[in-house]
């Protein structure tokens, strides 16, 4: 009897990143590794200074891109990180920067 194939399941997470994240390239950092990892949404930066970014794609592309964000770029100081994990909307075709 075959074995069924794994059917990757997709998630969606939705992103507050606080500390030194707006004016050092953050967004552009974070919509390169999340573009490269073959996941949708958009990072942008909030009026109190932190940035959002809602991401859908694999759990684990999701998880890579956690962690990279959990570094942050070069110049960025990643003080804080808010997560929420919910079900896919599937209303993003690519990854954007929204301003």
């Amino acid at each position: 009897m075959p074995l069924e194939p794994q059917i990757a399941q997709t998630e969606r997470v939705h992103l507050i990143v606080r500390g030194l994240v707006q004016g050092v390239n953050f967004r552009w950092f974070v919509q390169r590794r999340a573009a490269g990892l073959g996941l949708g949404g958009f990072v942008r930066n909030l009026p109190d200074g932190s940035v959002e970014i809602v991401a859908e794609g694999e759990r684990a592309s999701l998880d890579a891109l956690l962690d990279v964000v959990r570094v942050g770029s070069t110049a960025a100081i990643i003080e804080n990180i808010d997560s929420q994990w919910g079900s896919p909307s599937g209303e993003f075709s690519r990854f954007e920067i929204r301003y």
